[in-house]
């Protein structure tokens, strides 16, 4: 995969700062955008993760920093509910323009709540998931606790969250208030997504039902069960990119097979290793593949091995050599089955 660093600005000439992942040799079947949680940033470990699986399946993802955030230009305590999609809108536009515009909205926690209502504002929108997100965007409410007095009396209060202060203002308050989130729900006229963990303790799951409820089809829901409410362990968010890939394939525009799209050029494959592991990304005429070692042997057991590899293609190549000869002298052969082992031994390679 490709990572790209990028700058755009919004509507109010503020400059926001962005990573776009894009399949390393080949066209993307699909853009995306990605709205990470509430004070986090665009490289939250979940919202990096769940980028960067998407892209080795060939959908491009770009995340950002809403205002006032991360890497972002602005005051966060200028900013609102309303300033979000705002930035929403920047984002796919700036892809539309410089790209392809995004047909898939990603959007974790209060980000989630945010890509339900900018579905609307951006036309070429076919799909919309939803992680771990709030069903009203004034969740966010609970989080401030005791600070939510103190702001409504000062118009604005330093505030705790995750560690770190914020100053949030009372139009940030009357924002996310004056929100109808069941009515925009249920006027979605895209395909919706929701995921979510039983095991949240920040947003309950009972969120996700009401998101569901308040949809009309096509709507699906897939558990998160065990992650936590940032998906902080890596299984968790590469499991979310594995079936937001999956479902997504359902609902674009990618040509009736699916592989429409121009591939590598002169059949260039492409095998990129990361420095300390073995878990190599395969490009392979439009396919991508992954390959790594066993665990005993130093590696994740993320994908079968270079000898497996070697074996699968001598395997494949006297499958297909049989049922071809077979076609040839028309002869009613159903299947090939055939199998494999090597003499190799892993511990003296």
């Amino acid at each position: 995969m490709r990572s790209e660093k990028i700058r755009f600005t919004n509507q109010s000439g503020i400059e926001l700062a962005a990573r776009l992942e894009l399949p390393e040799d080949e066209q993307p079947l699909a853009y995306a955008v990605f709205a990470h949680c509430f004070t986090c940033t665009k490289n939250n470990a979940a919202a990096t993760r769940i980028a960067r699986e998407l892209s080795r399946r060939r959908i491009a993802v770009l995340r950002f920093d809403f205002t006032g955030l991360g890497e972002s230009g602005g005051d966060f305590a200028a900013t609102g509910f309303s300033s979000n999609l705002t930035d929403l809108v920047a984002a796919a536009s700036y892809l539309e323009a410089h790209y392809a515009a995004p047909q898939i909205l990603i959007g974790h926690s209060l980000g989630g709540a945010a890509v339900l209502q900018a579905a609307a504002l951006i036309p070429r929108v076919r799909a919309v998931v939803t992680i771990a997100a709030p069903s009203d965007p004034a969740h966010v409410l609970r989080l401030l606790g005791d600070s939510v007095a103190k702001i409504e009396q000062q118009g604005a209060a330093n505030v705790a969250i995750g560690g770190r202060p914020f100053t949030v203002g009372k139009q940030f308050l009357d924002d996310l208030r004056d929100r109808d989130p069941r009515a925009v729900i249920s006027g979605l006229k895209v395909a919706l997504l929701v995921m979510h963990s039983p095991q949240d303790q920040v947003v309950d799951i009972s969120n996700a039902a009401n998101i569901y409820q308040a949809a009309h089809h096509p709507k699906s829901f897939i558990s998160l069960d065990p992650a936590d409410h940032l998906l902080s362990r890596a299984e968790d968010a590469r499991f979310a990119a594995e079936m937001i890939a999956g479902w997504a394939r359902r609902h674009l525009e990618i040509g009736e097979e699916g592989h429409s799209f121009p591939e590598v050029i002169d059949n260039r494959m492409t095998v990129r290793t990361a420095a300390g592991s073995f878990r190599s990304d395969m490009f392979v005429n439009g396919h991508a593949l992954i390959a790594d070692e066993p665990i005993a042997y130093g590696g994740t057991n993320r994908g079968p091995s270079p000898y497996d590899y070697l074996q699968a293609a001598l395997g494949a190549c006297s499958g297909m050599t049989m049922q071809m000869y077979a076609q040839r002298k028309e002869w009613p052969l159903e299947s090939v089955v055939v199998r494999l082992r090597h003499e190799k031994i892993h511990a003296h390679d």
